[in-house]
């Protein structure tokens, strides 16, 4: 069984910086590629960011060169690091995994088969 278990959201005023942390157990970082979701009030989950087993990492189009995926298989750790936050950035965020790891081009929801419980992330204005 894997498990998924996100870290580090809170308050942050625009402009600022938080990082959040996806601990997971079962070595899920071994061999499974990660990927960062997000879903605001009232809307769907949409994808953030993925990262493969090779580090081969992809981002969607809303948070390219703010928001950066990284992993530390040593510490069964990912990450995502978010700098020049938007309140349009808030949202519940969601640390995701996909046992396909070496692919790179997968977006969709229905590809991560483990999913943590998310951790809040606000930005005021």
């Amino acid at each position: 069984q894997v498990t998924l278990v996100e870290s580090g959201g809170g308050l942050v005023q625009t402009g600022g910086s938080l990082r959040l942390s996806c601990a997971a157990s079962g070595s899920a970082l071994s061999s499974a590629a990660m990927g960062w979701f997000r879903q605001a009030p009232g809307k769907e989950r949409q994808f953030v960011a993925r990262i493969t087993l090779g580090g081969a990492t992809i981002y969607a189009d809303s948070v390219k060169g703010r928001f950066t995926i990284s992993r530390d298989n040593a510490k069964n750790t990912v990450y995502l690091q978010m700098n020049s936050l938007k309140p349009e950035d808030t949202a519940d965020y969601y640390c995701a995994g996909d046992v396909s790891g070496r692919l790179l081009g997968r977006t969709s929801r229905a590809h991560y088969a483990y999913w943590g419980q998310g951790t809040q992330v606000t930005v005021s204005s």
